[in-house]
């Protein structure tokens, strides 16, 4: 018979989700796999992934799964807390899936695919990234479709918007436009403030 203070220290042993997030309709598909605490909050992993990512937070958000929609409240779009939901309530095992919308004019689709769930390393701090393929794309560019049409634009010197897409992105060429560019570094740089140790060494 399990007594129980073993039964209160099974509850409370943290886990560890191995999240793989690719940007829907991207091709070359732009990824990133990421360690997440299970019981992170989604509204915490909007965070990570505008972190992991590089977006800017401007817009709103939701995340989409089997038991609802959860972002910001807004009863008119059926959108409930996010804070109210942890990860492992929503794709508690390995093959599950959510997904996750970020500005709902550029229609950013996230697809969130569970690959493990595991028992965090002591002394590591987690959220983490471990890999991933590709540059975000820029803020406000149209979604995936203008996102491809900026590409071309930029990779086009003759083309009438090719000055006006370098001046609007801050660029004096396109050779500084790197979208086939991951930092693993910087990227885990941008989600260390939101990284916490859960077993000590």
């Amino acid at each position: 018979m399990t007594s129980p203070r073993t039964t209160s220290s099974a509850r409370t042993t943290p886990t560890v989700h191995q999240i793989k997030v690719t940007l829907a309709g991207s091709r070359p598909p732009i990824w990133r796999r990421l360690e997440v605490p299970s019981a992170i909050t989604l509204r915490a992993l909007h965070d990570v992934m505008q972190a992991a990512f590089g977006w800017e937070d401007y817009h709103m958000w939701v995340f989409e799964s089997p038991l609802g929609r959860y972002g910001v409240t807004d009863r008119e779009l059926r959108i409930n807390s996010a804070s109210a939901k942890q990860l492992n309530q929503v794709a508690p095992g390995q093959g599950d899936r959510l997904s996750y919308t970020y500005d709902f004019g550029d229609d950013w689709e996230h697809t969130i695919v569970v690959e493990a769930v595991t028992t965090p390393e002591p002394g590591i701090a987690y959220p983490r990234c471990l890999t991933g393929r590709r540059a975000c794309p820029p803020e406000d560019c149209g979604g995936i479709w203008g996102y491809n049409y900026l590409l071309e634009i930029l990779a086009d010197p003759k083309h009438e918007e090719h000055e006006d897409r370098l001046e609007w992105l801050g660029l004096d060429s396109a050779d500084q436009f790197h979208p086939a560019a991951f930092d693993l570094a910087r990227t885990n740089a941008a989600v260390s403030s939101l990284a916490a140790i859960l077993i000590k060494e």
